[in-house]
């Protein structure tokens, strides 16, 4: 059952605290609005007001963020091929977070009700293939095929993520490396494709587009540990999408994995039961073994973690425009961690 209320409390300032850091994208933002609205015409007239319900402007947007940052040249400076690539991975995205809503049963999805929800699952799964077909014909419009290929490439790996994390439900036996796995694939590798292409498109130098790269997908994976701790520690009037389902839906995650670190036996064993779905879950209880045993410290150590790393990659580039902007990303991220941490 979905949780609504975590011991977090709201801390001023962080309501969206990836604001921030996109004031100077609000040029790059509008025009991408533009473009995702122009390709309702695409779709076909029956579908139109499906694909503009996942088309909307109340997610943080963060991939085609990282597109403009990574080909950053100036202020105000829009290119109109970064706007492209930032359409095509976002509706990959959104593509995903559709299938995900319907593997997890969620209800709400950027503080409104999921696409499945509101259309049924056959209609929204067939809806996300939609955005992902589209996608992948807007990149087959560069002249050359190299964004088409790593798009397409980076689409696979994002599937074969969720294939295996679905395949690998309810399983007790996933190891820490299986799961760090399933991050880099399901979550990473759309960030890292995001920062390549738009450090690629911009015409860095080669080193510098793979440095990016790998930035990304350092980030990727923190973001992900954030998003898992949120499941537990968030709040869904904050966050804005259902909260509470790794646990119901089997899903083993890293701060599940520190919690079983933590338990005694005979605890350990009635929580691997509750994942194996022979028992219904108890989340509240679950949350109070967290706060009482340093969960939420262990797993935003390893937040923090995957961002040093990310620091790494671009620490031999500071003379390059994009650098502090992706760099002030990672900070942006550490206050949201922050703002999950309980209250006394």
């Amino acid at each position: 059952m979905a949780r609504t209320q975590s011991p977090a409390a709201p801390v001023a300032g962080t309501t969206h605290a990836f604001a921030g850091v996109f004031v100077m994208l609000g040029p790059h933002m509008a025009a991408l609005d533009r473009y995702l609205q122009a390709q309702l015409e695409a779709f076909e007239p029956e579908i139109r007001a499906m694909v503009n319900y996942c088309i909307d402007t109340s997610g943080k947007r963060i991939r085609p963020a990282l597109v403009f940052l990574s080909g950053w040249s100036g202020e105000g400076a829009v290119s109109d091929d970064l706007v492209r690539v930032a359409a095509v991975v976002e509706l990959v995205h959104l593509a995903t977070l559709v299938h995900d809503d319907i593997m997890d049963s969620a209800d709400v999805r950027r503080g409104r009700r999921t696409a499945v929800l509101e259309y049924g699952p056959t209609a929204a799964v067939l809806l996300g293939d939609a955005l992902f077909a589209h996608a992948l014909h807007l990149a087959t419009e560069f002249p050359t095929t190299e964004v088409c290929a790593a798009v397409s490439e980076s689409t696979r790996r994002v599937c074969a993520g969720e294939i295996v994390q679905t395949l690998r439900r309810r399983s007790v036996d996933l190891t820490p490396a299986d799961y760090r796995r399933i991050i880099d694939l399901k979550t990473a590798e759309l960030f890292r494709v995001s920062c390549h292409l738009g450090a690629r498109l911009a015409g860095s130098q080669p080193g510098y587009v793979e440095a990016c790269g790998r930035y990304g997908r350092h980030l990727g994976v923190a973001y992900q540990i954030y998003d898992d701790l949120a499941d537990f520690f968030g709040r869904e009037d904050r966050i804005g999408k259902t909260l509470g389902t790794d646990l119901a839906s089997g899903k083993l995650t890293l701060p599940l994995f520190a919690l079983m670190d933590r338990l005694p036996q005979n605890e350990r064993e009635a929580l691997a039961e509750e994942i194996a779905g022979r028992q219904p879950p108890r989340p509240s209880l679950h949350l109070k073994q967290m706060l009482e045993s340093g969960v939420f410290d262990a797993v935003e150590q390893a937040v923090h973690r995957e961002l040093a790393a990310a620091r790494l990659e671009l620490g031999e580039w500071p003379g390059q425009p994009p650098t502090r902007h992706l760099l002030s990303l990672g900070d942006v991220l550490l206050a949201q961690v922050a703002a999950l941490r309980p209250t006394a």
